[in-house]
């Protein structure tokens, strides 16, 4: 009986120390406790320039910014020269549709919504990293914007909720989500402060403004105007809202005010280095570099056999016509020269241009390409720019919402300006003189060439250049310019231009809350909430 008490006693001994070494197993002393939200921040920032940190920075630049929406405002020509463009023949093409949603939500969304999470009520970080925190809510309303301006109705109040349970997000309304996020800039933007505890760290975390709290605002307030006017004929009041908070809150006023991702060559070409620039790259991306016919033919001006009335940017965003090769770019006979500036002819097949021109073109010695000066691995990225705000309040005057001081005319011819002098952030010889701008302003006057509306509208075209989706987006808000659509054989919407991509076939096939929340028909005619005209 001792001895069945004895052993009785040593293998209760035994269980215990075993389930306590068991305990100790289950708990992983590698495992992250505790997340660095400036990390995370610092990885959303880098994923809304080519959504770089998600480990293939020309992704979703290649397939959708240059394949579609570059291709479909007529920026760039794509006669089967290589390269994905689903915008130039209106096709449709799996990836273009995926990239945007697909990369948005599984890269910077879901940085953001961790940052949001652990700086918000029971998070690890709750009542710190404030500056963190709002500036977060910021790049959040940004990434959700360019989403609703694609698709409509996207995932959003269910979103990046996967570690609650939600695994098939509903779809919400996208004017409910501008609706928020209009909102959702006007807190954001009133929270950050200079004095905050956090303010040390969050300079830290933030490589485009160092933590300038100023220039956060002035971008969230920015931002916030191009929204509402985006929302200006499906709802005047919500536009006029917000169109005054931005106003009176405070826009960008210069070139030093651009919201600019500095990109690098290391420590990963995969996540450093610009996805626009190696989308076009030679030996990388290979998209096809040539330039529009009709951006070509506006740049040059109303009479193309004289540079008197040139665009200044013409050779700015013209390389000329020349070979480019992964070691250099070499021209071609006198294609440095402005008069011999061509364009690729939109929606074409190499046969229909040979029928065109009357011969067997060579597309490298016929038609002008980008400037490599704007194309190098490291070039600075580009979100948003000070000529867009001052054109926005040019539009904004026209429309009378805001409050906006001054006449339109003087917002305008700002907002020429400034577009015309900012290209010397990629490069110190893109230089154009406040005299050549004047010329240009004397021979384009606004509201006699054209109406007011239609040359804000031009502008904003050229603007915005590298920037296609916010191109796509302001044609489509604007009717302008005035854009020939292609009538290709194989396009897929009657022969009309996009506007709207439809969504991933991963989205279809697997969120049942699709079919009740999304955009019905999912077409790429179908248009968003705030295209009402």
């Amino acid at each position: 009986m001792k001895k069945l008490l004895f052993l009785t006693i040593v293998s209760v001994l035994l269980v215990r120390c075993n389930t306590d070494e068991l305990q100790d197993l289950n708990i992983n002393p590698q495992a992250v406790n505790q997340i660095d939200m400036n990390f995370l921040f610092s990885a959303a920032l880098l994923g809304i320039a080519s959504n770089g940190s998600s480990g293939d920075n020309r992704y979703i630049d290649w397939r959708t910014n240059i394949g579609l929406c570059a291709h479909a405002i007529q920026h760039l020509g794509n006669a089967n020269s290589g390269g994905i463009s689903p915008g130039d023949k209106y096709t449709d093409n799996g990836e273009t549709r995926a990239a945007p949603f697909e990369m948005s939500y599984r890269d910077q969304l879901k940085n953001i919504a961790e940052v949001l999470k652990q700086t918000g009520d029971g998070g690890f970080d709750a009542g710190n990293k404030q500056n963190t925190r709002n500036a977060a809510r910021i790049l959040r309303a940004w990434t959700y914007a360019r989403l609703v301006d694609m698709y409509g109705n996207v995932p959003y109040s269910e979103a990046n909720l996967g570690t609650s349970g939600i695994f098939f997000p509903k779809y919400d309304d996208g004017k409910a989500i501008y609706t928020d996020i209009l909102k959702e800039l006007d807190e954001a933007a009133a929270a950050l402060n200079a004095s905050d505890k956090d303010q040390a760290s969050f300079a830290k975390a933030d490589f485009v403004y160092k933590g300038d709290v100023t220039q956060w605002k002035k971008f969230a307030y920015s931002l916030m105007l191009r929204l509402a006017l985006r929302a200006a004929d499906a709802d005047g009041a919500l536009a006029g809202t917000y169109a005054g908070k931005a106003v009176t809150g405070g826009v960008m006023t210069s070139n030093a005010d651009n919201f600019v991702v500095p990109m690098a060559l290391s420590p990963s070409e995969w996540t450093n280095q610009n996805g626009i620039s190696r989308a076009f790259y030679p030996g990388d991306g290979g998209q096809s570099p040539y330039l529009g016919q009709t951006l070509i033919n506006f740049l040059k001006g109303t009479d193309p056999n004289s540079v008197a009335d040139d665009d200044p940017r013409l050779m700015i965003i013209s390389g000329g016509i020349g070979n480019w090769t992964a070691n250099d770019f070499t021209i071609i006979g006198d294609g440095a020269n402005p008069l011999n500036q061509k364009g690729m002819p939109h929606g074409l097949d190499k046969t229909d241009v040979d029928a065109l021109e009357g011969r067997n073109v060579d597309f490298n010695t016929t038609y002008s390409k980008i400037n490599v000066k704007l194309m190098q691995d490291d070039e600075p990225y580009v979100i948003m720019r000070y000529a867009e705000v001052e054109f926005m309040l040019a539009l904004a005057k026209l429309k009378n919402l805001g409050g906006v001081a001054g006449t339109d005319k003087e917002h305008y011819e700002k907002g020429v300006k400034a577009a015309m002098q900012e290209y010397t952030i990629h490069d110190a010889s893109l230089t154009v003189s406040d005299a050549a701008v004047t010329n240009y302003l004397s021979i384009y006057q606004y509201g006699v060439t054209k109406p007011a509306i239609q040359m804000i509208a031009d502008q904003l075209w050229v603007a915005n250049f590298l920037n296609w989706y916010e191109v796509w987006s302001y044609w489509r808000q604007l009717d302008f310019p005035v854009l020939v659509a292609a009538k290709h054989p194989s396009n897929i919407t009657n022969g009309t231009i996009p506007v709207r991509i439809p969504y991933p076939t991963s989205e279809t096939a697997s969120n049942p809350n699709l079919a009740t929340g999304g955009v019905t028909p999912d077409t790429y005619t179908t248009k968003v909430w705030w295209d009402t005209k």
